[in-house]
């Protein structure tokens, strides 16, 4: 158990690292050096020693183990990332930056994503060292940096140059799971990763003959890259049942005591109310327009025109998703991968995920912790390169009036303080026993 100091570390640890501007601007422009010492700092303070490792100045992640009782026991990787989206301070209602608690709320850009989190990894080890307590199995911790970019800085960059500091590590926690969904009725569901969409961001090129915008030109580069770009809009990818989602459908159908029709999933969405959202973006592969770019004078028909589409591919659906895309650009549109990570999925019937659901059903045994997949993607896509299986699991205790979907990257990001003990104590439930 987390003893008093610790549930006021979490709060504290959080709103410092939130004051601690770790904005992800993308293409390399970040700066996570001030948080990775801050992290540092906390785990020497109890004897726990820890690497700063950059492939460029100022991009930190931090690296460190604590040994486990059971010292031959294949290790848990621990994940959070230092970074942030950015947030335009005039949007919102406080300093996004300022780490302010009003109202028995904690403010602030990433007190959701995902600053909490490394601060209930800091309270709990910190709580171990001074109990004298070690978890079951060896934990690797890792902060990371440019998670809200390409990774490049970040868990890919340790993938790939570190991948000695977790070679006994075969499964890992990280991000978007075990916080409080309110599914309408009195209903707490928690729902678990199992499982994320592979990220597929696409960049579309169109070339034709540059001309006067006057005159008859049927080679026009933007006509054609309108065309593709509506069809991507337009297409309806087909379902798709990966064995993940299939889980939570059956699961949240018990939930709500409906019968788990899985050959009328349409219908059977519709009857799980608000926890639908929580299916409804991985029963497809999708495709979203996001970038147009073209021309520089309206009497000028421009030679090149381009276009970035945010694409998400279910477990399995790799050729499927590029044959597609072949089909809707067509002969006349090229496209390319920007960035390509694996879709994953995660076994639901591992003793992790038990574990998982059992220290939530400790704290909450009213609660309902269910299987979901991940819409986006996580650095857990890096790491599954090194084998190890990855779940999110950053637990949040969430009000009925908050949603983690709607507040995570939103204006006015906030987690209610209470919530932030509640996600305290039952990561430390689990990672002591997991």
């Amino acid at each position: 158990m987390v003893d008093a100091q610790a549930l006021e570390e979490v709060v504290r640890f959080t709103a410092e690292l939130i004051r601690i501007d770790t904005t992800n601007y993308g293409g390399g422009d970040g700066n996570e050096r001030g948080a990775a010492e801050y992290v540092v700092a906390r785990l020497a303070e109890v004897g726990v020693a820890a690497q700063i490792l950059e492939k460029a100045p100022n991009r930190s992640n931090v690296v460190a183990r604590i040994e486990g009782a059971e010292a031959d026991a294949p290790a848990l990787l621990v994940h959070g990332h230092l970074d942030v989206v950015p947030a335009e301070a005039a949007d919102w209602s406080v300093d996004p930056f300022g780490g302010e608690i009003r109202d028995g709320m904690l403010w602030g850009r990433g007190a959701i994503d995902m600053k909490s989190m490394d601060a209930m990894v800091l309270a709990a080890v910190r709580s171990w060292a001074r109990a004298g307590v070690k978890p079951r199995r060896p934990i690797v911790i890792a902060f990371t940096a440019d998670e809200e970019a390409s990774a490049e800085f970040g868990s890919e960059y340790l993938a790939d140059a570190h991948a000695d500091l977790f070679a006994d590590c075969t499964e890992g926690v990280s991000e978007s799971g075990g916080f409080t969904f309110h599914g309408g009725n009195g209903l707490r569901i928690y729902p678990i990763g199992a499982g994320e969409r592979g990220t597929a961001w696409l960049r579309l090129s169109a070339r034709g003959t540059a001309g006067h915008g006057s005159r008859a030109n049927p080679d026009n580069a933007v006509s054609r890259l309108a065309a593709a770009v509506a069809r991507i809009g337009a297409h309806e990818w087909p379902l798709r049942l990966t064995p993940t989602v299939r889980a939570a459908l059956t699961e949240l159908a018990g939930v709500y005591g409906v019968e788990p029709d899985l050959d009328d999933v349409d219908g059977l969405v519709a009857k799980l109310g608000p926890a639908a959202q929580l299916v409804e973006s991985t029963l497809r592969s999708s495709a979203n327009p996001t970038v147009l770019r073209a021309g520089y004078k309206v009497n000028v028909i421009p030679e090149h025109a381009y276009a970035e589409v945010d694409g998400r591919v279910l477990p399995g659906g790799e050729a499927e998703f590029a044959a597609t895309m072949d089909e809707l650009c067509g002969p006349d549109v090229a496209w390319e991968y920007q960035h390509r990570t694996q879709p994953l999925a995660a076994p639901v019937d591992s003793p992790a995920f038990a574990a998982m659901r059992a220290a939530i059903q400790k704290f909450d045994p009213e609660g309902h912790p269910v299987p979901f997949c991940m819409s986006g993607g996580t650095d857990a896509k890096q790491f599954a390169r090194l084998g190890i299986t990855g779940y999110g699991f950053s637990p949040l205790g969430q009000t009925p009036e908050l949603g983690y979907g709607r507040l995570a990257h939103g204006v006015d990001e906030r987690v209610p303080v209470d919530g932030l003990g509640f996600g305290l104590r039952v990561l430390d439930d689990f990672l002591r026993n997991a």
